[in-house]
């Protein structure tokens, strides 16, 4: 009998929601006018899209006039960076961002370095945790912007953003954070956190790639990334993708209505992996805290093992992200990985599990054993 494909690679991307199918499929057969058109056509699809933004604000505690819609993660985080530096640059040029971003977040500050910003990079500690002192030393009179991840795409790390969140509003510096990860799996409300923006990836939340929004609160400044007619409040101009929006807003209302029953499933089958995993005759350490953790997210680094191939051979039968890629025969390791494993026995061999909705514990036993198949051999 042919071994069915197990997912666990929900941190890098999500299955859509048949909910969520269901929902976008008449915008993009009936239901096709411009939201900006005042005929019929257009004022349905115009009433699908504030319903859709109603429902994104309704998940994480905002006004819907504080949602603009973007083509995704990448999109939301280049806009309230460089949007943000260039509306304040006049008060300033330095920006604080973490070491252990997502490169939607650290290339854009790469590019804003070429353009006379300065970036200050805060280090973590052992378990992946901003190191909050650092980063109150590192503000200056010149500081216009932090911008911390919410929890970590690749260990999972929580990050103390309602802490970060005070003293940005105390120092009257803009807070960014991308919640690409944490929307959906732990609370994520915009006033508890303090935050001026945010960010949301769709395909992170069931939802399809390509859309995704962005939180900015009210009498935040930052400078328009394009330009054109004056949709999304004349903050982001293209005619809206009906369809992909209204995914977004129906994977949110799910996500919302859902919170507890699939953090509590996540957790629980994330638990249940890892009693799998220390079963084996493996060396095997975690990386992180899994109290502090995303509840779908474990980071596992086994001693030996090259995590790369180890993926290569499972790739017919188990989804997984390592925490290093080789060129040349030379392992390099990622900067989350380097942040809290310093062992190279070990570094190598780093693995991120993420589990789902609807990932069930027959899976866990079936990729856990194709998983020892291959270290035994």
């Amino acid at each position: 009998m042919k071994t069915p494909f197990i997912y666990l690679d929900y941190n890098a991307s999500t299955p859509i929601d048949p909910r969520v199918t269901d929902e976008m499929l008449p915008y993009l057969t009936r239901i096709y006018g411009n939201p900006s058109s005042i005929h019929n056509q257009g004022l349905k699809a115009k009433e699908a899209v504030q319903k859709a933004r109603q429902q994104v604000a309704n998940l994480i505690g905002a006004n819907p006039d504080e949602i603009i819609f973007t083509s995704g993660g990448t999109e939301a985080n280049n806009h309230a960076i460089i949007g943000t530096a260039m509306a304040n640059k006049v008060k300033g040029n330095h920006i604080i961002t973490s070491a252990i971003e997502h490169p939607a977040v650290t290339e854009v500050c790469k590019y804003l370095e070429s353009q006379g910003f300065s970036i200050s990079y805060v280090d973590v500690d052992h378990e992946g945790i901003i190191k909050v002192e650092e980063l109150k030393k590192t503000i200056t009179n010149e500081t216009i912007l932090i911008s911390i991840m919410h929890a970590n795409n690749e260990i999972g790390s929580i990050q103390p953003i309602e802490e970060i969140g005070k003293l940005a509003r105390e120092k009257g510096i803009v807070f960014h954070t991308d919640a690409s990860q944490s929307v959906g799996k732990i609370e994520t409300k915009v006033d508890q956190l303090q935050v001026d923006l945010l960010t949301i990836a769709g395909h992170k939340i069931y939802a399809p790639k390509g859309v995704g929004a962005l939180y900015i609160r009210r009498g935040t400044k930052l400078n328009n990334l394009m330009f054109g007619a004056g949709h999304e409040r004349g903050v982001r101009p293209g005619t809206e993708n009906v369809a992909q929006v209204v995914a977004l807003g129906k994977a949110t209302e799910i996500s919302e209505e859902e919170f507890v029953k699939n953090t509590e499933h996540m957790k629980d089958i994330r638990d249940y992996l890892l009693k799998k995993l220390q079963s084996l005759k493996v060396d095997l350490v975690v990386n992180g805290n899994l109290f502090k953790c995303l509840p779908n997210t474990l980071n596992a680094s086994f001693k030996n093992v090259d995590a790369n191939n180890l993926i290569y051979e499972l790739r017919n039968n188990v989804a997984l992200s390592a925490g290093s890629a080789c060129h040349s025969g030379e392992v390099k390791l990622s900067n989350v990985v380097k942040a809290v494993l310093t062992n190279f026995e070990h570094a190598k061999g780093t693995i991120r599990f993420s589990v789902g909705k609807s990932t069930s514990k027959k899976e866990i036993d079936e990729a856990a054993l194709l998983i020892a198949n291959i270290l035994e051999d």
